[in-house]
């Protein structure tokens, strides 16, 4: 295939990407459900496709941005108070009608309270978020969460239930997805400014952005659907919840961008980091429970479910919430970068 073609081929990949994204979310919902056996082999490839996806996300990502926007005091303390402080009250008040029920209570505390690291970078940069903002702030988000979330669970739980978690998974996750990518993003960039072979590998892993991420979502569905399925009438109280966060977090990750006077790309990504959820990484959390909180797994797997179709809404509304004109409104978000990615 010679150049015109190869590039014809990923403009055509980026003009479709949401429905093609929408397509493998069914791929892997008919394969997961066609043949359950395949759910561990499935579960198994998860964190290797998760790490090429994050590997191909940071190398678009200028590390010099990062040096930027480690220094944007304002930015990072609104996504530190929207997340640890903001949330934290939304998912309280949403829990109150599963408190009962402490398998589905645990699962869904696990899963909202701890801010996503991985895949928000990417769909962020899809909506024109400044996404390399989330990814200077991802380590401090995973340390922050293996801080705040034991707390929050006594809080809202008891101090029975911290006592038995575990929080190697944590490290673990943050060592697997994040740092392993980001150190082999670094390296390849370095050897691009020396070495034809960096750039040719920087060129390749843009140019297959969007056939990973349908390997991913195809991959994640296709590993959890038939569990979610066999537990479906146990889990008709969680879904409402996952749908109403996504909802109500578009307003407050909104509304704190205008206190904040967020520019548009900043207050894109501020929305994004309140709305998904760190839910991959919680994952081995949640199967470390006792056999009396196994429900709470398939409860994390089922708001991956309803966050990945939510985000590919969010690709497309979000610029609507957030549009690129609204920094001539009263409050102003005034655009200090070209937008990232393409929303649709």
């Amino acid at each position: 295939m010679n150049i015109s073609s190869t590039t014809s081929v990923v403009a055509w990949l980026e003009k479709f990407q949401i429905p093609l994204y929408l397509l493998a979310l069914l791929i892997g919902g008919g394969v997961g459900l066609g043949a359950p056996s395949s759910a561990h082999a499935f579960e198994i490839a998860i964190n290797p496709v998760l790490i090429v996806l994050l590997y191909a996300t940071f190398l678009a990502v200028p590390f010099s941005a990062i040096g930027a926007s480690l220094r944007d005091g304002t930015f990072l303390l609104s996504v530190v108070v929207l997340n640890f402080v903001l949330v934290p009250i939304v998912v309280f008040a949403l829990t109150r009608f599963v408190a009962a029920d402490q398998a589905v209570l645990v699962g869904v505390l696990l899963v909202l309270l701890a801010p996503c690291i991985d895949y928000v970078i990417v769909f962020s940069g899809l909506a024109g978020a400044a996404s390399e903002r989330l990814l200077a702030s991802a380590p401090l988000l995973m340390l922050l969460q293996i801080a705040f979330l034991p707390l929050y669970l006594w809080l809202f739980v008891g101090s029975e239930l911290v006592e038995i978690i575990d929080i190697a998974p944590f490290v673990e996750a943050f060592v697997l997805l994040i740092v392993v990518p980001l150190v082999l993003a670094a390296l390849t960039q370095a050897l691009a400014r020396r070495r034809r072979i960096g750039t040719q590998i920087m060129d390749v892993m843009a140019a297959a952005m969007v056939p990973v991420m349908m390997a991913t979502l195809a991959v994640v569905v296709a590993s959890q659907i038939d569990a979610v399925r066999s537990e479906g009438s146990q889990l008709f109280a969680a879904v409402p919840i996952f749908v109403a966060f996504l909802v109500i977090m578009a307003v407050v990750g909104w509304a704190t961008a205008r206190v904040t006077r967020l520019d548009v790309p900043d207050a894109r990504a501020l929305i994004f980091s309140g709305a998904t959820r760190n839910s991959l990484v919680v994952l081995p959390l949640a199967l470390a429970l006792p056999p009396a909180l196994s429900l709470a797994a398939v409860v994390v797997v089922t708001q991956t479910l309803v966050e990945l179709i939510g985000m590919v809404a969010y690709v497309r509304l979000i610029p609507c919430l957030v549009p690129a004109h609204a920094a001539r409104a009263p409050v102003k978000f005034e655009t200090t970068r070209t937008n990232q990615g393409n929303p649709g």
